[in-house]
């Protein structure tokens, strides 16, 4: 599965994405953060307050507790401002 991270999250983490297999008991995108902050302190450190980032499944942006399984792309999305 690729994760994608966007704004000021991919230029904080240097990269645009990563590519991972998560473990069987990571069920749903909370459970996918919570297991990519534990795997990841540049993560956790910038996902400090969690609740404000939006998450996506294959372009659609969907609430914190949808199941990740049949996902083939993952986009964790910062607050954005500007006009």
């Amino acid at each position: 599965m690729k994760i994608h991270y966007f704004a000021w999250l991919r230029e904080r983490l240097n990269r645009a994405g990563d590519e991972v297999t998560p473990p069987a008991h990571v069920i749903t995108l909370a459970d996918l953060v919570a297991w990519l902050r534990s795997e990841d302190e540049a993560l956790d450190l910038a996902m400090e307050n969690a609740a404000i980032f939006k998450l996506s499944i294959d372009a659609r942006i969907v609430p914190w507790d949808t199941p990740i399984a049949g996902a083939r792309e993952i986009a964790i999305l910062p607050p954005m401002t500007g006009g």
